[in-house]
């Protein structure tokens, strides 16, 4: 009795246990949540959103089965009603309604029309409700369906906009359907490639909003110059995927491009780039205009990383965005049918979040069709499993809804509080640093909000709170400014004039010349490159030491350039590369000697190495002359003023190319076009030297190798 009773208390203990781990398994998720850096590096995150439960027609009670649905709509505004359109186990359409706890309450399938004739659903897709109408796509039909959500009665139909712009050609298949508070009714049709149809409170047409650009090939285009009476392909315009409405009456829409739009989204997607040309999501006002905001690292579309998501989930290319929603506090979410993900942003256009993924378990999504938020719930609905997909959102969602709440109310303080919370919980998220950045910006604490957005690498804020910081600075130390802008600008003055007067001096002067005299003739060179050049050779007044230091201080330069640059331009202690431009610099000195003697000694050049290595090096003085005070310049200047730095530094690179033609030139008596020649075979010379040296690294590299393995086997044999 004693071990039945033993064995019975181990039972219920594992019981016990199963029921808890089960629970930790229940409370977790099947997928992985993550964000994105500024690099396009996968952060892993806390879950956000968790699914909860997997509604079917069972859960629903549904008479029958759900049969492939296309749409679910929930009038949060209204009764709270959830509405799906679907299709009968006889394939007639329906519109499935269900209470706010999916229970089943009636079906719209067969009504009487505007001519008292007896009338029916048949595809039902995109439903919208405004002002207790439902707004039913009814695609196969070509028209849209309005009933009253109170009294089920059919109120009237939408049919194929009647206007000489639609064509004779178009075809009208509504497949999404908005409506503002205006009254205009908004259209995505399957076959219009217009854009948008904008349709009058009457039904009478108003406008196509939005078309897309359409991307033709570089082959197609060229065809098409070569032999213009030829027909080609026609390329025609992306039509629309889905659309929602947000508060403001405003259209959120999504794509999904063709073949030739893919490359240019991919692109654009791959180099994180912001051009909305061929955005997959665009937010669309009252004329058609794009006005979403697009802050965030990466354009608005879906997954960024291809390559580190086609090893998991073995697809490739860019999402598939089959639907959008807006959710609470400027929340919006996409649902990518290729993945199973959905993707939440902010309205700034950051990701906040990622999850899912392919799947029949809990929580995945084999072939999602729609998505719609039921207050902070994500409803998803897959119509290979026919089931609706409950994700529940987490306490780490709450406080980040929270922080984007406090935002938008301007209570700045809560927010700081709210962004630090989400550190807490996550490091990685990019978007906390940013917000709390922001929030420190908007309490005038402006050096602080640099440190953060530092972190998160957010150049564009950093840049304004840079600007305010200086301004602020600038206000508090005015007078010390001024004081030292005129001291260094007499202190260059007298520089300037002592090394004007030390090359005067170096004309009369007969013996040896000094380092230092060698040294500053090369200001006299970059002044007057023709005369400089002459004596250099034939006066003595540079030497192979002198162009040393010209070279020496010219990789300082690059060298500072690269480590001491501000961080907006590219610097910081994070960037200490001290051997890559060092090298880059000796080694196109370098080439560039050897390869120019090898020609010009073919070519009856009269200069020997040493003139072309000296000719060379004092051509180098504008790199270190101009590119040492702007890179100290780069910690004054914000991203307003780059272009300043930026033609500062190309004025410096095109001066010494220019000097070094010149100095060409000049050393070996060529005319200008026969000098012109020879540098662009020096060029040319310089590319066969460098892959020479590369093809015999390669080779030495293979016959060490060679030479080890052998040694290695022997001394195997040998034990």
């Amino acid at each position: 009795m004693k071990k039945l009773s033993r064995v019975l208390a181990l039972l219920l203990s594992f019981i016990l246990l199963a029921g808890m781990f089960s629970q930790v398994s229940a409370a977790g998720a099947p997928y992985q949540t993550y964000t994105y850096s500024i690099n396009g590096e996968v952060l892993v995150s806390p879950h956000a959103y968790t699914p909860d439960q997997s509604i079917t027609s069972y859960e629903m009670q549904l008479p029958g089965s759900l049969n492939a649905p296309k749409d679910i709509f929930v009038d949060e505004k209204g009764n709270g009603y959830i509405y799906i359109s679907d299709k009968d186990a006889d394939g007639n359409g329906r519109v499935i309604v269900c209470d706010p706890n999916f229970v089943y309450l009636y079906a719209i399938s067969d009504f009487t029309n505007e001519h008292g004739v007896p009338d029916t659903l048949k595809t039902p897709s995109g439903l919208f409700v405004f002002e207790n109408t439902l707004y039913v796509c009814d695609t196969d039909n070509a028209r849209i369906v309005k009933f009253d959500t109170q009294t089920r009665e059919f109120l009237g139909i939408i049919g194929a906009p009647n206007a000489d712009i639609m064509g004779s050609d178009t075809v009208f298949r509504p497949v999404a359907v908005g409506v503002n508070a205006s009254g205009t009714t908004y259209i995505v049709s399957d076959q219009t490639y217009s854009g948008v149809i904008a349709l009058n409170p009457d039904g009478s047409f108003q406008a196509f909003l939005g078309a897309q650009k359409t991307a033709v090939s570089l082959a197609v285009r060229i065809r098409r110059m070569i032999f213009p009476t030829v027909t080609t392909e026609s390329y025609i315009s992306t039509p629309y995927q889905n659309l929602t409405m947000d508060d403001e009456g405003q259209i959120w829409a999504t794509i999904v491009f063709g073949t030739t739009e893919e490359k240019s989204l991919t692109a654009a997607i791959q180099s994180l780039s912001t051009d909305a040309t061929y955005a997959p999501i665009k937010r669309l006002n009252a004329k058609g205009d794009d006005i979403m905001v697009r802050n965030g690292f990466a354009m608005p579309a879906g997954e960024i990383m291809f390559s580190d998501i086609k090893e998991m989930t073995k697809e490739v290319g860019p999402s598939k965005l089959i639907d959008i929603a807006m959710g609470p506090n400027g929340m919006w979410s996409v649902v990518d049918a290729k993945r199973g993900k959905i993707y939440t942003y902010d309205t700034e256009g950051n990701l906040l979040f990622a999850f899912g993924d392919k799947g029949q378990q809990l929580g995945h999504l084999s072939s999602p069709v729609a998505i719609t938020y039921c207050g902070s719930d994500i409803y998803v609905l897959d119509n290979v499993l026919n089931s609706i997909v409950v994700y529940k959102r987490t306490d780490y969602g709450d406080v980040i809804d929270q922080a984007l709440m406090h935002n938008a109310d301007r209570k700045y303080s809560e927010a700081f509080a709210d962004w630090q919370d989400i550190l807490r919980r996550n490091q990685n998220f990019d978007a906390a640093y940013v917000g709390i950045g922001k929030n420190l910006y908007r309490q005038g604490q402006y050096e602080e909000a640099m440190e953060y957005y530092e972190i998160a690498s957010e150049t564009t804020n950093y840049s304004i709170a840079f600007q305010a910081w200086r301004k602020q600075s600038t206000e508090k130390s005015i007078f010390w400014i001024i004081l030292v802008v005129v001291v260094a600008v007499v202190l260059l003055s007298k520089a300037f004039g002592y090394v004007g007067r030390k090359n005067k001096e170096g004309i009369v002067k007969v013996g040896k010349r000094t380092l230092w005299e060698e040294f500053l003739y090369g200001f006299y060179v970059i002044m007057h490159p023709f005369d400089g050049f002459w004596d250099l050779k034939h006066e003595k007044r540079g030497s192979v030491r002198g162009g040393l230091c010209i070279l020496a201080l010219t990789v300082l330069a690059v060298v500072y350039n690269n480590i001491g640059s501000a961080y907006l331009f590219g610097g910081g202690a994070g960037r200490v590369n001290v051997a890559g431009p060092m090298i880059s610099v000796l080694v196109l000195v370098g080439l560039w000697c050897l390869a120019n003697w090898c020609l010009t000694t073919l070519f009856d050049g009269e200069g020997s190495l040493k003139d072309i290595f000296i000719a060379t090096t004092y051509a180098l003085v504008p790199i270190p002359l101009i590119m040492i005070p702007a890179t100290i310049a780069t910690h004054f200047c914000s991203l307003a003023e780059a272009e300043f730095i930026t033609l500062a530094l190309g004025l410096a690179y095109v001066w010494t190319g220019m000097l070094i033609l010149f100095g060409s030139m000049t050393t070996h008596g060529y005319s200008m076009g026969r000098n012109i020649a020879i540098s662009f075979f020096t060029i040319i010379g310089m590319v066969f030297i460098m892959f020479m040296a590369v093809l015999f690294w390669n080779l030495i590299t293979r016959m060490v190798s060679f030479v080890t393995d052998i040694i290695t086997e022997i001394s195997y044999r040998a034990d």
